[in-house]
């Protein structure tokens, strides 16, 4: 059985841990009322804030800019105004969750955790549980439903699998390039690559 976590960060290369800092993740969760989970905290606490294969985006909750705390907060309340009524069944997420109502930033409602260049936001859903799922909304009114962890559908994402519903692919070939995100307005940090892959 493959061990997800270790293959993602055998993809992204050795960890940074620049803002690694467990009181801040523990001053999330007390806020978020729910820890996320462990494979999320780790890739975050190595890499975030960052920009992967130009497209995925991870926020840090130790930093000012790119605060993850923040997005978290501000990306719940837009979802939150969509007039989820007047959607086509076909866009309407509670058919795929199985659920009669629909909240984001809620104790039972879906939790966004990153998001890409290309529209496309990746919820965690039964936060609380043992075996917390993952959904897609694709950016154009699609959404995608994925029974793992965030570690297994980060590695499947880098390695080109359709990861944000059919046709989705976001595969580049050789190794991962990641990109810092700036911490002030004048910063303009240059990418670096994971280890070579052969892909």
């Amino acid at each position: 059985m493959t061990d997800y976590l270790t293959a993602a960060v055998a993809m992204l290369g050795p960890a940074q841990n620049h803002y690694a800092e467990p009181a801040s993740w523990d001053r999330l969760h007390a806020e978020l009322e729910f820890r996320l989970p462990s494979d999320y905290q780790l890739l975050v606490d190595a890499y975030a804030p960052i920009q992967l294969n130009g497209h995925l985006y991870l926020h840090h909750p130790a930093t000012e800019r790119w605060n993850l705390g923040q997005w978290i907060r501000e990306t719940a309340r837009a979802w939150s105004e969509v007039p989820w009524e007047d959607l086509d069944p076909d866009e309407d997420p509670r058919l795929l969750c199985e659920l009669a109502e629909l909240s984001f930033g809620t104790r039972d409602g879906l939790w966004p955790i990153a998001s890409t260049d290309r529209g496309e936001t990746l919820f965690l859903v039964e936060a609380d549980s043992n075996a917390p799922w993952l959904l897609i909304d694709d950016g154009e009114g699609g959404w995608a439903r994925y029974d793992m962890s965030f570690a297994e559908w980060l590695y499947r994402y880098l390695t080109g699998e359709d990861m944000a519903g059919p046709n989705s692919s976001a595969f580049y070939p050789g190794p991962v390039q990641l990109r810092r995100l700036p911490m002030t307005p004048e910063e303009r940090p240059e990418p670096w690559f994971g280890p070579v892959r052969g892909m």
